[in-house]
């Protein structure tokens, strides 16, 4: 790998060397060689950093003392790197060989308001299915993998989209000196959303690219974990009140507090919601003084802001639960 890559893969980690073999192997065997390793371990206590530095000499690591969450790991290696293009990868995926070649490509090719790529993340154990071709987000406050679930075959085009996973995205170093970093105050969940709609609000937008395939595990269905609910609760509206203007924010108060309301009950655990409120609201003077800052930089209209977001909830109706549940 070369010396002054043109590309920089960082790789958040803690305590999932039971996922690097599969993940370092798959980066050996990319096509596109202009590039560095940055693994940021996020104070792991099994042995993923002896294991790293005992069989990919090549491969960069970075330590950080105790687990400070996604944001800061990435943000991390971001800043002790100086490459035109950051590329972005779970540990819990096995990239394509073609997968960082048809980034680079793209990206090159591309106008410079396309910051970021989205990867086409297929299901490791269904590989046939999407996991994730880009994501999108809604007045409710909801985000969603776009195609989850659906034939790989129907996504094939490539197009605009919200926002990428940074599961596997390729993002230029101009888009986060512009836009900035990752916010270091969401401790877990939808920093790439947010991320995604400050580049949104600076002019920047997404694009999908179909042949950047990733195989990736992921948590799969089921009732979400406390700590999801906590946190996904209070990032969801952060997102809208730190970046969205009053006008909109009016304009769909119907809609954005049906979501909250939501959200609450298909959730079923009304502790931990109310906890990721209570932290909402903690923060709240922090959220207001961020959101001065990104507002008062804001590029687009309101109307095109407005067309960003979709009226599409994309989860089941409360109809629908209640029924299946009392069926």
């Amino acid at each position: 790998m070369a010396d002054s890559p043109k590309v920089t893969v960082i790789i958040p980690n803690w305590n999932t060397r039971r996922w690097l073999l599969g993940c370092l192997d798959a980066l050996d065997a990319q096509t596109f060689r202009d590039f560095q390793v940055v693994v940021v371990d996020n104070g792991s206590t099994d042995d993923s950093v002896a294991f790293i530095r005992g069989n990919y000499p090549d491969v960069r690591v970075i330590t950080l003392p105790e687990n400070r969450g996604f944001a800061v790991a990435v943000n991390t290696g971001i800043r002790a790197t100086r490459s035109d293009y950051i590329a972005l990868l779970n540990v819990d995926t096995i990239p394509r060989p073609y997968w960082l070649a048809s980034l680079v490509e793209i990206a090159d090719q591309s106008p410079p308001d396309i910051g970021f790529l989205a990867s086409k993340m297929l299901n490791l154990d269904q590989p046939d299915l999407i996991d994730d071709a880009g994501d999108s987000f809604s007045w409710y406050g909801s985000s969603w993998k776009r195609g989850q679930g659906e034939p790989a075959a129907h996504h094939n085009e490539p197009n605009e989209v919200f926002s990428a996973c940074a599961g596997a995205a390729l993002y230029r170093r101009c888009f986060f000196e512009e836009v900035g970093l990752f916010d270091e105050d969401f401790n877990s969940y939808l920093e790439d959303i947010d991320l995604g709609l400050r580049g949104r609000l600076l002019g920047y937008r997404g694009w999908y690219v179909p042949g950047a395939e990733v195989l990736h595990q992921g948590q799969g269905a089921g009732i979400p974990r406390p700590r999801y609910v906590t946190f996904s609760t209070c990032n969801r509206l952060t997102i809208l009140i730190k970046n969205i203007p009053l006008a909109l924010l009016v304009r769909h108060s119907y809609t954005l507090l049906f979501g909250q309301f939501y959200f609450f009950l298909v959730y079923k655990k009304p502790f931990h919601s109310a906890k990721g409120y209570a932290f909402f609201f903690r923060n709240l003077p922090l959220i207001l003084q961020k959101r001065r800052a990104i507002l008062g930089g804001k590029k687009i209209s309101n109307q095109t802001l407005d067309r960003l977001l979709t009226n599409d909830l994309n989860e089941p109706s409360l109809r629908t639960i209640f029924l299946t549940k009392f069926r």
